[in-house]
């Protein structure tokens, strides 16, 4: 049993080497461990650095391509280098490397496809309560969409099999967590959870600038991800908005003319009538969007279908 364990980085010379430091050397259940270090276009001497440290596998992507392409491409580089499993974790060392062992565990016994290493939010000493509370939020709202009980979605320290990693197609440029919890969640693979440790920080996030734009980003990405493996739902409430507001408009207009002694009899109430004809028409068609994307989704599921047997064979693991 083969375990890689990769580490997208973006200009982490000085934390690569605690990393790599803090990472197991054997596992019970696993063979075989190798370290893979994703450069995405750093511009200090990280790869000299992952050199240094005789990281198995260095993958230069060239330039920034940005975090959910280079997890994309370090996922497709380890499946190329036959392994069973894969570990994906950070560069700036933010989670404990020994808690590799709990992620991998219920993959080795079978369990899971897909495991998630989840933070302590409540105790967390270096989120604010802000931070906290959106966290929460924000893996309340992704729990549902992608039906898993996933306590921390945007925790990127996780584990695939290999049939996992098969099945990851990401569509997102800001962030993979998200997206390919949904995905795995609504493509019924076993998703499970595990509690694990952090590290104290070393530096601020680059995937956001502060917790407006990382709320302003995540809703985005959630409401993109809702649109695409949800349409039908999605685009039936946004037309029941507008048939309950039509509805509302066309109950007052039967009961100012017909029912109500209005003294003004020569009004026509035609403007009402116009919005009324307008919220029904747009109604209508949010209903025929969400029929639309129910068939957009059946057909990317089918191309995905084909895509992963593509990579069976791509990937075939030599004898």
């Amino acid at each position: 049993m083969k375990l890689i364990i990769q580490i997208p980085c973006f200009n982490e010379a000085k934390t690569l080497p605690e990393v790599i430091r803090d990472l197991p050397r054997s596992l019970p259940g696993i063979s075989e461990i190798e370290y893979l270090v994703i450069d995405d276009g750093s511009s200090d001497n990280t790869v000299a650095i992952a050199h240094q440290l005789k990281v198995h596998h260095v993958l230069q992507l060239g330039s920034n391509r940005g975090l959910a392409f280079a997890f994309s491409e370090g996922i497709k580089y380890a499946l190329e280098k036959d392994a069973d499993i894969v570990v994906n974790t950070d560069g700036d060392n933010q989670y404990v490397g020994e808690d590799i062992a709990l992620l991998v565990q219920p993959i080795l016994d079978g369990k899971a496809d897909m495991v998630v290493g989840c933070r302590p939010i409540i105790e967390h000493k270096e989120f604010s309560p802000v931070k906290k509370l959106f966290q929460l939020m924000g893996s309340w709202i992704l729990r549902k969409i992608s039906k898993t009980n996933v306590k921390d979605a945007p925790s990127g320290f996780r584990a695939f099999s290999r049939e996992a990693c098969l099945r990851i197609f990401i569509y997102s440029k800001f962030s993979y967590t998200m997206e390919n919890l949904i995905q795995a969640g609504n493509s019924n693979q076993r998703v499970q959870s595990v509690d694990i440790r952090v590290n104290a920080r070393t530096r601020e996030s680059r995937l956001f600038r502060n917790i407006f734009e990382h709320i302003y980003k995540s809703a985005d990405t959630i409401i993109r991800m809702y649109i695409l493996y949800r349409p039908g739902r999605f685009f039936l409430w946004i037309g029941n908005i507008f048939n309950l507001a039509a509805a509302v408009l066309g109950i007052r207009f039967v009961y100012l003319l017909f029912i109500t002694d209005h003294p003004d009899k020569g009004r026509t109430y035609i403007p009402s009538l116009i919005l009324l004809a307008i919220l029904a028409f747009w109604g209508v068609v949010s209903y025929m969007i969400g029929i639309l994307g129910e068939l957009l989704k059946f057909i990317r599921k089918q191309n995905e279908e084909i895509l992963g047997n593509q990579r069976r064979e791509k990937f075939r693991k030599k004898q």
